[in-house]
């Protein structure tokens, strides 16, 4: 607590808040280090300040300023000059919940967020701002399998497993001349804020270097409901340069996406896991069935 306090004279003595009918409230981090809270000024909810690793602010405030025009993202309002926390506006609603439809959220976001991706220097490795840096987005791919595979183990039956390893192979074809996105990299309805089941905004940034299909498939991928072919390309046809893609370069990328969220699911989101495992019935259709 005092170091939240510490901040707040800091706020106040800069002039950037006014301590009148000021309040703080604690928020939920989600599973990352951070320490959120939120500043309340005459009882209305108005900035969140996110406490973390300098790495961690560096990365959000760069990515955030970098898509200030993104009416999803919140504004930045200030980031002391040690990366120890970041100050930016507050979204009103709530994540995970009263989402409204899958097909209305994806529509917002592919027009809103995705359709607004730009492109990085070729140089620029691939992988994660704050984690490990790949050689290729085939080799990301791989960890992602490989670390989706330990933690699924014998709930999916190894004939699924080695399937996958093959469409994991099939991706490398097109992912070899794949061009480099400045990504969110953690799209999913825990980082995604609704109210009145509309999408308000888009949270917690964890950048990302790669292929802009992967936080769109990453989206629809986020929660087991309406995972569905219908609404996989209703909301897909509102994608910029979708004409580059075939149907069955979409649907690998989507059933790899499931494949590695149900690996995800197990750890983090275990509630979730029944509507994930009937949705797998489907779309393991999809997969490469020439074993040998």
């Amino acid at each position: 607590m005092e170091k939240i306090n510490g901040i707040i004279d800091v706020l106040i003595n800069k002039g950037l808040i006014i301590n009148d009918h000021l309040e703080l409230q604690g928020l939920k981090s989600g599973t990352t280090d951070g320490i959120l809270y939120t500043i309340l000024l005459k009882n209305v909810p108005t900035y969140v300040i996110k406490i973390d690793h300098p790495e961690i602010i560096t990365s959000t405030e760069e990515f955030l300023l970098a898509y200030k025009n993104v009416t999803l993202l919140p504004d930045v309002f200030y980031t002391d000059n040690k990366k120890e926390f970041i100050i930016y506006s507050y979204i009103h609603g709530e994540t995970h919940y009263n989402r409204g439809s899958k097909l209305q959220w994806m529509n917002i976001l592919t027009k809103t967020l995705f359709n607004n991706y730009e492109k990085v220097d070729k140089d620029t490795p691939w992988g994660r701002i704050n984690g490990i840096h790949r050689n290729s987005w085939s080799d990301f791919n791989q960890s992602s399998f490989e670390s989706a595979k330990m933690n699924i183990g014998k709930l999916l039956p190894s004939e699924d497993h080695k399937r996958v390893e093959l469409l994991v192979n099939r991706l490398k074809t097109y992912h070899d001349q794949e061009e480099k996105y400045y990504l969110h990299g953690d799209t999913g309805v825990h980082n995604f804020v609704y109210f009145s089941n509309e999408l308000k905004g888009v949270i917690d940034p964890s950048p990302l270097i790669g292929p802009k299909i992967y936080d769109f498939t990453y989206a629809f991928c986020s929660s087991p409901d309406s995972l569905d072919v219908n609404t996989l390309f209703s909301s897909f046809s509102l994608w910029d340069g979708n004409a580059s893609f075939t149907k069955e370069r979409l649907l690998d990328e989507v059933v790899f996406q499931l494949y590695t969220r149900i690996g995800v699911c197990i750890k983090v989101h275990p509630h979730d896991l029944n509507g994930y495992m009937e949705a797998w019935k489907e779309w393991r259709k999809y997969l490469p069935s020439n074993l040998y």
